[in-house]
């Protein structure tokens, strides 16, 4: 059973970068993509970026790109979201999600959340 645990989530202001962390444990997760969805309050789960294992297909939700970041270092099972100029609509709830393939369209694993909350 694969297990997904984030970390760096925080209180930013406007403006600023932040980097979220997610490590991967308990399987081999070679061929597994992985991504970030959040949650703001009162509104769905959205997709915000994707990776595939070997960093050859990279997805982002229109919102983020240019400002958000996905990589990962298969060595450490771990995959990154560095988020720069983060604005108050960026606050929510960060999930790290894993499925094998490509992409994360239907994430098998799910991590618990890390709140990032932007200040204006």
């Amino acid at each position: 059973q694969e297990q997904l645990v984030e970390s760096g989530g925080g209180l930013v202001q406007a403006g600023g970068p932040l980097t979220l962390s997610c490590a991967a444990s308990g399987r081999d997760c070679s061929g597994y993509a992985m991504g970030w969805f959040r949650q703001a309050p009162g509104k769905e789960r959205e997709f915000v970026a994707s990776s595939s294992w070997g960093g050859g297909t990279i997805r982002y939700a229109d919102v983020v790109k240019g400002r958000f970041t996905i990589s990962r270092d298969n060595a450490k099972n771990t995959v990154y979201l560095r988020m720069n100029s983060l604005t108050p609509e960026d606050t929510a709830l960060y999930y790290c999600a894993a499925q094998y393939g490509r992409t994360v369209g239907r994430p098998q694993y799910w991590g618990q959340g890390t709140q990032v909350t932007v200040s204006s």
